[in-house]
């Protein structure tokens, strides 16, 4: 890897967990008014919210580390296309947070490491498991997605035409995957998955 590939890394690294991001689409709630939430309702949505954005920071995270290990260019770019949208999600989630009166998770460097990491590993395994891994990770975040969905508080518009949109998009960087060959992962590595984000889930949604 040459010095100016390491500094561009290193970059983006730098961004996704010290700088505001911002959106090239509009906001999902820009247009929606802020709900009369009670202080219980704030502190849990504000929970919510802050692990929908170390989401976000895994996301950057393992599509950085996919792509410096792909072998296909289509591959690479399909990466790159998703990440740029969980960097609006990013803007999204932050902005919210602050809407609310909080903060983003303080563990974020940590999710940051352990999720490249897995990211370098599994562009090693070939892109048909890269994406494999891709679509997986984006169906398990539109599940999640859609549970919290359910455990906002009804008067809280804004928050979930925020999430709802982000479901969106996480579905169609799946088919997206699929679309390119992605390889059905087995059982073993989808629970390993689903536990290893609970772990994050529960953490990120108090601190």
């Amino acid at each position: 890897m040459s010095i100016d590939t390491l500094i561009i890394e290193a970059d983006k690294v730098l961004r996704t967990l010290f700088a505001s991001q911002t959106s090239a689409r509009p906001h999902p709630d820009k247009d929606l008014p802020e709900a009369g939430l009670s202080d219980a309702e704030r502190k849990h949505v504000a929970g919510l919210m802050r692990v929908n954005h170390s989401g976000e920071v895994c996301a950057q995270a393992l599509y950085q580390g996919q792509a410096l290990t792909s072998r296909d260019p289509a591959v690479r770019d399909a990466l790159r296309e998703a990440a740029h949208e969980e960097i609006e999600h990013l803007a999204w989630t932050e902005q919210r947070l602050r809407e609310l009166g909080s903060h983003t998770s303080w563990l974020n460097p940590l999710w940051y490491a352990g999720s490249l990491t897995m990211g370098v590993l599994a562009g090693k395994l070939g892109d048909r498991w890269n994406l494999g891994f891709l679509a997986e990770t984006e169906k398990q975040v539109t599940a999640h997605l859609e549970s919290h969905l359910e455990r906002l508080p009804e008067s809280d518009a804004k928050s979930a035409a925020i999430i709802g949109q982000m479901a969106i998009d996480e579905t169609s960087h799946a088919h997206t995957a699929e679309s390119l060959g992605a390889a059905q992962l087995p059982p073993v590595a989808k629970k390993v998955m689903q536990q290893t984000a609970k772990i994050m889930t529960a953490l990120s949604y108090r601190i």
